[in-house]
């Protein structure tokens, strides 16, 4: 049995199965990125709810990702068979595809996957976080309406990105599924519970529509979705 007892992580989160992948996380459009890569690839893990509001603060979690932000995992078998801790979910998501050999292609199909999970790190993630801020949180008090505009409008120019690639006929991002999916449909997903469907003209964009129903659908999407639960 692997000893995970050098990770201070673990003395606020004990493995009870140290022999597999040890998932720190909560269901945000972040966090489900990595359990629905775990389902899909079919890798066993052990979950642990690390609540945004408190636990991401604590030393034991700082320890692992010092950004204090959910999802991180410890492999116990990671490269060379010795134990990775990783954090930042398009990292974890491409170490997870390289580890299996699945759902990121090789060549210049890898890249194009890459390119696409880079798309969402750095440009819908952001924007459609800014956006429910600023239009359902907080962020609705302010007076000036300049914010909401600014990232309701690149909310629309993203889609309308997302919908000039998918009018080829292709059903997903890449062609075939892949962990840029993963990446970008739980974003997606989030403008619903952000209430700004309407906002963005949601109806406009037909082919991501039907795209994020395509994703939903999934057995291991509906399942990693909902881990860790957040009761």
């Amino acid at each position: 049995m692997t000893d995970l007892s050098a990770f201070p992580i673990t003395q606020r989160w004990p493995a009870e199965n140290p022999d597999v992948i040890q998932l720190y996380s909560f269901p945000t459009p972040n966090g489900v990125k990595v359990s629905i890569a775990l389902e899909e690839l079919g890798l066993p893990y052990e979950a642990h709810k690390v609540s945004i509001m408190g636990d991401v603060n604590t030393p034991e979690f700082l320890s692992l990702n010092p950004n204090n932000k959910i999802p991180a995992i410890i492999d116990p078998n990671g490269p060379d068979g010795a134990p990775l801790e990783l954090f930042e979910s398009g990292a974890i998501l491409i170490y997870l595809a390289d580890k299996t050999g699945k759902l990121i292609g090789s060549g210049a199909k890898r890249y194009e996957t890459i390119q696409w999970v880079m798309f969402q790190m750095g440009g819908l993630g952001p924007m459609f976080g800014q956006l429910g801020f600023f239009y359902k949180f907080k962020g609705s008090e302010i007076e000036d309406p300049r914010p909401r505009e600014r990232y309701i409008n690149e909310a629309k120019r993203l889609l309308n990105v997302m919908e000039t690639q998918l009018s080829d006929g292709r059903e997903w991002i890449t062609g075939e599924f892949s962990i840029a999916d993963i990446a970008i449909a739980p974003w997606i997903g989030a403008l619903e519970f952000y209430g700004a469907r309407e906002v963005v003209g949601w109806s406009d964009f037909p082919k991501t529509n039907a795209y994020l129903d395509r994703f939903m659908a999934r057995p291991a999407v509906q399942k990693g979705r909902n881990i860790p639960p957040r009761d």
